[in-house]
């Protein structure tokens, strides 16, 4: 089977910094404390991803689960190790990314589908099929500067599901919008995992939803990878099954 993304000893570093003006940093080293401390935010990290499979991703907060998906997606490098992807990215990895506040949200759809590399014709040939998913009504000839943190996940989830993506990249797009929204998402992202031919990275802290959605799970934990197999195992490696408030939206009865 041919690799859609191939992982091999991936690593990024931070550097977390201690204080933030010149004289604090001044005063610190004068009284010979530390300034700063350097960590690593995906530690030496391997996988590898067949074409058409349905990955999710999953882990406490701060164990590196948007860093990877953004070295996959490309706007972050790894400082060790490398990571190879093939065909076309897509995907929401941030609600808002690459919006201009000052522009209205039509105007961003033309700026943020070119980015994502739509051309101008497909562009206009999907526009009224990204307006009427995204469903924002007169909001769309608005600035985006005054838009709810849901609306901004309409648009760029609306955008990145119409480009022709070889993997698409879904981080948290559920944890913002109404439910009828949260849905609707959940079913176009099932489009993609029933097509075979596209990758499909989904980072989630819904069981119940990576369950359904994911035909394998990657757990990270403080960086490094825990677990990689069956979606329910990794729900039981978290624990996450001990808790009696799983499903808060009961999505997979939507689905």
């Amino acid at each position: 089977m041919a690799k859609s993304i191939v992982v091999e000893n991936a690593t990024k570093y931070f550097t977390l910094r201690y204080h933030r003006t010149f004289k604090e940093v001044t005063v610190a080293k004068a009284k010979g404390r530390k300034t700063g401390e350097t960590f690593r935010a995906v530690d030496d990290v391997s996988f590898s991803v067949d074409i058409g499979e349905s990955v999710g991703i999953m882990g406490l907060n701060g164990s590196g689960k948007s860093t990877l998906l953004k070295m996959i997606n490309g706007v972050m490098r790894p400082d060790e190790g490398s990571i190879l992807t093939r065909g076309r990215i897509a995907g929401l990895i941030a609600t808002g990314a690459g919006f201009h506040n000052q522009l209205t949200g039509r105007e961003n759809l033309y700026l943020n589908a070119a980015i994502l590399g739509m051309s101008e014709q497909e562009i206009k040939r999907k526009f009224d099929s990204i307006v009427d998913f995204a469903d924002l009504g007169a909001t769309l000839d608005g600035p985006v500067g005054h838009y709810s943190s849901g609306q901004k996940a309409r648009l760029g989830f609306a955008i990145a599901i119409h480009v022709d993506s070889d993997i698409f990249l879904a981080d948290e797009v559920l944890a913002v919008g109404d439910k009828p929204f949260r849905v609707k998402c959940m079913k176009k992202m099932r489009e993609i995992r029933n097509s075979g031919d596209r990758t499909l990275f989904y980072v989630s802290h819904s069981p119940e939803s990576v369950i359904k959605m994911c035909n394998r799970v990657l757990v990270l934990e403080k960086g490094r990878l825990g677990f990689d197999g069956d979606p329910v195992e990794a729900v039981h490696y978290l624990r996450y099954d001990e808790d009696d408030d799983l499903d808060d939206d009961s999505l997979a009865n939507d689905i």
